[in-house]
């Protein structure tokens, strides 16, 4: 298996415009998730960039980064634009989608991900997840939770509360993907269940494609809001 990790990043999020760019500690954010990527040395790493803002700081960091357009309405769209750029002959096989605004995520939970797919061979597609935080997050709408098998293949995805009152599996968006699957998932139109669970990980459910589930020992900072942030820069002061 030959994997490379792209990193989809955009100034235009609703909740917090500019975040790849926020400081966090003196490094911006996308600097941080690219030095997390990289240390996990799973391949070459690339930032997918819907802006030339951040292609320059990525740059000037001394990581890859390519422009894609700004208009693109996906993560997935945005690495697959960003893959033709980079491997258009196809030498990478697998491809790791790390979310831009997970500044501390474990290399080695990026590594397990990888790992899935030359595991695996019925893995279509790698993903984590992590335990829930606190029992509250059992009737979380904003908390996905992953039901898996024995095995830890994913058999759904599901905002809702899940019968009988016990842990469940936090899903964390990073996903592994073989290149094929990849392609098949972004060509197809949103599914139904993914419309109505507004998760696109059903949509690739629904095509038969097979997601395995690496775990993770807890969730890594996600930065969606100005709360987030300050919640990552408070940790950044923690592990300086």
């Amino acid at each position: 298996m030959n994997p490379i990790v792209l990193i989809p990043a955009r100034m235009a999020a609703t909740r917090l415009p500019g975040k790849p760019l926020a400081d966090i500690g003196g490094i911006p954010m996308i600097v941080r998730v690219l030095r997390q990527a990289e240390a996990a040395g799973i391949g070459p790493v690339a930032v997918a960039a819907g802006d030339r803002e951040i292609v320059e700081v990525v740059q000037a960091a001394g990581g890859r980064a390519v422009l894609t357009d700004p208009d693109l309405p996906s993560g997935s769209d945005r690495i697959l634009a960003a893959l033709a750029d980079l491997d258009p002959a196809g030498a990478h096989d697998a491809v790791v989608n790390l979310q831009g605004d997970m500044p501390f995520v474990a290399p080695a939970v990026l590594s397990a991900c990888a790992g899935l797919l030359a595991d695996q061979p019925a893995c279509d597609i790698a993903t984590v997840v992590a335990p829930e935080a606190s029992p509250a997050d059992r009737g979380n709408p904003d908390v996905v939770k992953a039901v898996l098998a024995a095995n830890g293949r994913a058999l759904y995805f599901t905002r809702s509360t899940l019968y009988g009152d016990q842990p469940v599996w936090r899903h964390v968006g990073i996903y592994g993907y073989r290149r094929a699957a990849l392609a098949a998932f972004n060509a197809a139109p949103p599914s139904p269940l993914e419309v109505r669970e507004k998760l696109e990980q059903l949509r690739a459910l629904e095509l038969g494609l097979s997601i395995w589930a690496a775990k993770a020992h807890d969730a890594p900072i996600s930065v969606d809001n100005p709360s987030d942030l300050e919640r990552a820069r408070a940790h950044a002061r923690t592990v300086a």
